[in-house]
């Protein structure tokens, strides 16, 4: 857990470092923005970034945006300014620790961070299979291939795999190769010099550098263009990587990992990947299967997902009624562990009463899962028969007419209206629900409010799709 500082915390910095440090994280310090910055620029990496609160957190935040480095901030302030905690949640941080900080809370923020990314919870004899074959491969330096859909936990398998090997102490670098366009990612994967090009106008270390002594990830490496896979090869190949603009090579010591949602034999064959580069990476190779061939880690995935945002947002724990049971075992999930996570954060926060009933469970569609009777959207899945043998798939066509002839914002709007009036109007509560942030909420609900469509307000309860 690699911890920085931001900032003199009113004389509370000594404090603050004693106890992270005493929990077992790496602190680094720096007096201001700009050197936290320099610092990150540098490849001087950070798991979670702690800061004074009367800094300019949004500032921080974007600028981190900006330059595409992704690393959760943790506010901190003297005392307890109810308006100071709540303009740095506002601007982006994660959480407001007051100061002078508190051991049980220093150690919760720390643990919160380190247990989101190592996480792996199975059941299933399907998953330990993967997870057997997982533990035999991770001490190694070997490059491994992990493929899988969307949503069944690529990044977590290549955190696991990283928290299992001797890198382990060192730096966990991810990068995204789907997310970021073309021109930009040769730069973010090597770095570059200082008047590379337009807009460089510092030195900037790149993801390898970033990682030198631990692991990168290659997350949806499938995306890549073909031309930058021919410089991603020699830099697996030779440990060895040139900054744009750079004039001399630069060796570094990592252990490669990417993923894949697609059937990279098929793409070498349409000529989108090299078959030289395929060959690099998947010396070993983990396929991961999808939840609906995972019955049995349904529920322990689920109760671990209600635990968590039970927790996190202070409700009561409820376990799952026995009819949700049913329901969610007979969906297909075609969004996988990432679905069911976001399905049963909802859960938490619309259920009441002792158990959540399948009025709390709604995907992202509006829908429920038992509408769907074990219809899913992937090809391969197979529909599921009742004791009479004929094929249980009316529902799920009933659920899919529903929406027929409807436009996408069209459905947007209800499912937002719907979920804000469930919410008796709570923007925050709603956004929650709805994955999004409260600014693109209330930027939607203005739009949908200059159009007439009744909007409710905090506290209203009956307001309705106008």
């Amino acid at each position: 857990m690699r911890l920085m500082i931001i900032g003199s915390l009113d004389g509370q910095i000594g404090a603050a470092s004693k106890i992270a440090m005493q929990r077992g994280a790496k602190v680094a310090h720096v007096p201001d923005l700009d050197a936290g910055l320099t610092a990150l620029r540098s490849g001087q990496g950070a798991d979670l970034v702690m800061m004074d609160a009367t800094l300019d957190v949004g500032g921080f935040i974007r600028s981190l945006d900006q330059e595409r480095i992704s690393i959760p901030v943790v506010a901190c302030g003297v005392g307890t300014d109810a308006s100071i905690a709540v303009s740095a949640i506002k601007a982006g941080a994660k959480e407001y620790i007051p100061l002078p900080p508190e051991p049980e809370l220093i150690a919760a923020v720390l643990q919160a961070v380190t247990e989101e990314t190592k996480t792996m919870v199975f059941r299933d004899d399907a998953m330990a299979k993967v997870i057997r074959l997982a533990d035999q491969v991770a001490p190694s330096d070997a490059s491994i291939l992990i493929t899988g859909e969307s949503g069944t936990g690529k990044e977590v398998m290549a955190r696991y795999l990283h928290s299992k090997s001797a890198r382990a102490g060192k730096p966990f670098i991810s990068i995204n190769c789907a997310a970021i366009p073309e021109n930009l990612l040769e730069s973010e994967l090597f770095g570059h010099e200082k008047g590379a090009f337009t807009g460089a106008a510092t030195r900037r270390v790149g993801k390898f550098e970033e990682a030198n002594g631990g692991t990168l990830l290659l997350d949806e490496i499938s995306e890549m263009d073909t031309r930058l896979q021919a410089k991603l090869l020699r830099a697996v190949q030779e440990r060895e990587i040139d900054r744009v603009g750079g004039s001399k090579p630069v060796s570094v010591d990592i252990r490669v990992l990417a993923t894949s949602n697609r059937n990279l034999l098929e793409e070498v064959k349409k000529g989108n990947f090299r078959e030289d580069l395929l060959f690099r990476l998947n010396v070993v190779s983990l396929e991961l299967p999808p939840l609906r061939d995972r019955p049995m880690d349904l529920e322990a995935l689920s109760q671990h997902f209600i635990e968590k945002y039970s927790e996190a947002n202070g409700v009561a724990l409820r376990p799952l009624a026995s009819t949700t049971q049913q329901a969610i075992r007979s969906y297909g999930w075609p969004g996988n562990v990432r679905e069911l996570e976001n399905t049963m954060h909802r859960a938490v926060l619309l259920a009441n009463g002792p158990e959540i009933e399948i009025d709390a469970i709604m995907l992202p569609d509006g829908s429920k899962p038992g509408d769907h009777a074990g219809a899913t959207d992937s090809p391969s899945a197979i529909p599921m028969e009742d004791t009479t043998g004929q094929i249980q798939d009316s529902a799920a066509l009933m659920g899919a007419s529903s929406l027929v002839g409807r436009t996408v914002a069209d459905v947007e709007r209800d499912l937002i209206i719907n979920t804000l009036t469930h919410c008796l109007g709570n923007r925050t509560h709603a956004a929650t629900i709805l994955g999004i942030s409260i600014r693109t909420l209330r930027n939607k609900l203005k739009l949908y409010s200059d159009d007439g469509t009744a909007v409710p307000a905090p506290g209203e309860h009956n307001a309705a799709p106008a």
